[in-house]
């Protein structure tokens, strides 16, 4: 994910975390707000109770690929929160952006011509 899109600082996702209105799937927690710019911002976080630094980064990492993809379909002006969830290591990347775009839909942030 290009450095652009990402939610870096830790007040960024207090903030977001704080203020955000939060879609739960089984796999991944969305958590939106709305900012002041045109820019998607997406941070990503897996907590210690997934498991060791392996597992957390490997959730990471699908979180990030699952999202990538989605980018351009998603509308601006929103910072997004993921959090994975343990069922998370046990699935393939396809569930995953499934998920994402199941949870993107309930929070109505993809674009209308999004077919999938």
């Amino acid at each position: 994910m290009k450095k652009k899109f990402r939610l870096t600082r830790p007040t960024d996702f207090q903030r977001v975390r704080r203020h955000g209105q939060s879609y739960a799937h089984p796999l991944v927690v969305l958590i939106a707000l709305e900012n002041d710019t045109e820019q998607i911002r997406v941070g990503v976080t897996a907590g210690k109770a997934l498991g060791s630094a392996v597992k957390r980064n490997r959730a990471k990492r699908l979180l990030r690929a699952a999202i990538t993809p989605l980018l351009p379909d998603i509308t601006p002006g929103v910072d997004l929160a993921l959090v994975a969830r343990e069922p998370i290591l046990d699935v393939k990347s396809t569930q995953v952006q499934e998920a994402l775009v199941k949870n993107l839909r309930k929070a109505k942030l993809l674009k209308k011509d999004h077919d999938r």
